[in-house]
């Protein structure tokens, strides 16, 4: 149990990547693992579409907002340091509510099984749908929820103590690493036993 939690542990956001792609093998790895989770009412309403060719994924970089509690240049990856491939979480138009539960879920499970693997991820909201949708020519009755970007970190990222309880805002340091604050479990866990 603990090796699991580990990994959890480690699984954090990043945003600045190597240049080297994240294998073929890993990324069909990844939307099988996703497409077979666990999915409301087993309604199998989301779609995945995983773009890594060099050139589709530089398109998609203007196309997707980074790290919004961080000033653009600190927290939008470089050129040099963009993630390597992308995959996109849609759903059928008209799917029910608990599908972005479902979207949830599919996007962990690729996040912890890119991890297991080195690769690190970053779950993007900020997406800019209509240009996206272009890009990849997907079907209109397919909605974009989510997109992971993916590959092997540049940087740290660690969990640290709150400094100041009114604020979570993660932060960098000189080098660019990330220092992600998070309650403590005295304030956020109550155990009746």
């Amino acid at each position: 149990m603990q090796e699991m939690a580990e990994l959890f542990t480690g699984c954090r956001t990043y945003r600045r990547f190597q240049q080297e792609p994240v294998p073929q093998a890993l990324l069909h790895t990844l939307v099988n693992v996703a497409r077979e989770r666990s999915c409301a009412r087993n309604g199998n309403v989301l779609r995945y579409a995983v773009a890594s060719r060099p050139e589709l994924v530089a398109a998609m970089q203007p196309m997707l907002r980074w790290a919004a509690a961080m000033p653009p240049e600190i927290g939008t990856p470089r050129p040099g340091e963009q993630p390597t491939a992308f995959v996109v979480i849609l759903r059928e138009h008209g799917a029910g509510p608990l599908s972005d539960i479902d979207v949830g879920i599919a996007a962990d499970a690729m996040a912890i099984t890119a991890w297991q693997q080195g690769v690190g991820s970053a779950i993007i909201a900020s997406v800019n749908h209509p240009q996206v949708k272009e890009l990849l020519q997907l079907p209109e009755d397919w909605d974009i929820r989510l997109v992971l970007a993916l590959g092997y970190p540049a940087h740290t990222s660690t969990l640290v103590t709150p400094q100041d309880e009114a604020s979570l805002d993660y932060y960098v340091d000189e080098a660019r690493n990330y220092f992600v604050p998070k309650l403590p479990e005295s304030q956020v866990i109550r155990y009746y036993e």
